[in-house]
């Protein structure tokens, strides 16, 4: 991976730095709900700060189609920002312009200003140049901090660092670095888990990933499919049977590659999708009709965990099973435990990510404990399909 330009390359004392950050954060009646996303940007706002930085923060919140919207304003965020920051945080009421030009040259050192919604504006999405120059005219320098914007070419993760100085922020830089021991130039043997619902999600990150690690897991509903396709009938489960010929080509560049695929071998199967179901341990080739798959087996996880115990490098994305309802998420949790014992016992480099994968580890309550967990859906995805990141690759060393 090529060198990035960081905060250490950085001189910021007095200049009006426009921090990219992730605020696209849960509410519930006017409130934050769940601040990690904040929580995550504090130590580059921190620093940033102590340097004696003008702070303006560039975010969106939501998807309110290129025009102003009151229910997607980030003003109800700014109360949670100064608290967590522990400074205070001014708002204002556009992110381009006379007012918000005026905000960033009357700031001093060490304040912090958090402009509106960039998504206000049609340009933000279209990455449209004059956009760009609009909102670097409040701005001597560019600071990325939101990895999870950054598979998006938009104005204010793309097209900012084309006209400034631009630098990763230190969560960006963490997760690049937490990344490149990933799949980047990992240490092996590497093995990924990867579940959720359906294949058709998945396929350009099955097939990177068959080529990179020397184990892929397969859980979820998507391993329904692989089943399938291998002609094991899975009863009522979901499965995408119109897509046994793309997970045969999966299979094929698995074996070309020396990629072993772990399936289920046995299954925890109910009659209906419901808490507590009741339910029975089967081998995956004795499903009954009436049945659905909701979590893998005893045996299963048994192997999963041999495979942890042999990987130097585990890639996590996706449950084994239907993990938000009991008991359908016992092979989640054991397979995720196992694994932050691993990395506890510094065997192990664990690195997940993806909105459930989150979830997921809380419900096991080990996301602590695993090297890397990234909150960034989407950006997270793309990267372990192999795909170029925008955001990323303004930033790389010329």
């Amino acid at each position: 991976m090529a060198a990035f330009r960081t905060l250490d390359d950085a001189d910021v004392k007095n200049k009006r730095v426009l921090v990219r950050v992730d605020l696209n954060v849960p509410m519930q009646d006017g409130k934050v709900s769940d601040a990690t996303r904040i929580e995550r940007v504090k130590p580059t706002i921190t620093e940033l700060a102590d340097k004696g930085a003008r702070i303006i923060l560039l975010a969106h919140f939501g998807r309110p189609k290129g025009a102003p919207d009151a229910k997607y304003s980030l003003k109800p965020i700014t109360e949670t920002a100064a608290g967590i920051f522990g400074r205070p945080v001014a708002f204002v009421e556009d992110c381009i312009g006379e007012v918000a030009e005026a905000s960033a040259n009357a700031i001093q050192g060490g304040d912090i200003l958090l402009f509106e919604n960039t998504r206000f504006h049609k340009g933000e999405e279209k990455n449209d140049p004059d956009f760009a120059k609009a909102l670097a005219a409040s701005g001597d320098i560019f600071v990325n901090d939101a990895f999870s914007a950054a598979h998006r070419a938009h104005a204010s993760t793309e097209g900012l660092a084309h006209i400034l100085p631009a630098y990763a922020g230190r969560t960006l830089q963490a997760e690049l670095d937490a990344l490149e021991k990933g799949l980047g130039s990992p240490e092996k043997p590497v093995v990924a888990i990867v579940g959720g619902a359906k294949v058709s999600t998945k396929i350009d990150l099955l097939q990177n990933l068959v080529t990179r690690v020397d184990a892929l897991v397969i859980g979820g509903g998507m391993a329904n499919t692989f089943l399938a396709a291998q002609g094991v009938d899975v009863g009522k489960s979901l499965c995408e049977h119109d897509l046994a010929d793309t997970a045969k080509t999966i299979l094929a560049a698995a074996e070309k590659a020396g990629c072993a695929i772990v399936l289920p071998t046995d299954a925890v199967v109910a009659r209906e999708f419901k808490a507590n179901a009741a339910n029975e341990v089967v081998a995956i080739d004795a499903v009954p009709a009436n049945a659905m798959i909701l979590d893998v087996g005893p045996d299963t996880v048994k192997a999963v965990n041999q495979w942890i115990d042999k990987a130097k490098t585990l890639v996590w994305n996706g449950p084994l099973g239907a993990f938000e309802i009991a008991p359908f998420d016992k092979a989640t949790v054991a397979a995720a435990q196992h694994a932050a014992e691993r990395t506890k016992a510094a065997d192990l480099v664990s690195i997940a990510g993806g909105g459930d994968t989150v979830s997921a580890l809380n419900h096991a309550g080990v996301e602590d404990a695993f090297t890397y967990v990234s909150t960034a859906g989407g950006a997270f995805l793309e990267w372990m399909e192999g795909k170029d990141l925008p955001g990323v690759q303004v930033l790389k060393q010329a």
